[in-house]
């Protein structure tokens, strides 16, 4: 290790650090090195071989899980339609049901309005019947 002051600074001293190698590390052998072994060509199809098959397992892996992706898609298509018109299908019965009631409740208030007009003229008949009694009766 070697170390080297830098030029002072006005907040404090600098250095420079320099890491050499141990003297007694050598450089390790490398790939060129080794000795190379003898390829022949049957060696080279087995790997070209197993090459092909591994990429043939991952498309099919790939394949398979795109194959899921879509049928789980399917599904949740599916099962949104489903519940579409279940939501349709209630807020239509609710619908239904609501108009009913409006039905039946302007029904029943034109009857009352209409008993209540028939109250009227009966009390304005006898009124008048009685008006005419008395006409008659003082004249």
């Amino acid at each position: 290790m070697e170390v080297k002051p830098i030029n002072k600074r006005a907040s404090g001293q600098a250095f420079e650090v320099i890491l050499k190698p141990h003297p007694r590390c050598q450089m390790r052998p490398t790939a060129s090195l080794r000795p190379q072994e003898e390829v022949s060509l049957e060696d080279i199809q087995k790997k070209l071989e197993a090459a092909e098959d591994r990429r043939r397992s991952q498309e099919a892996q790939v394949l398979r899980a795109l194959a899921e992706k879509r049928e789980h898609e399917r599904d949740v298509l599916l099962k949104a339609m489903e519940e579409n018109n279940n939501f349709s299908k209630m807020a239509e019965e609710k619908l239904t049901m609501k108009m009913e009631q409006i039905k039946e409740n302007r029904e029943a208030h034109l009857a009352a309005m209409m008993e209540r007009l028939q109250e009227k003229e009966r009390h304005a008949a006898m009124v008048r019947r009685n008006k005419e009694l008395r006409e008659e009766l003082t004249a």
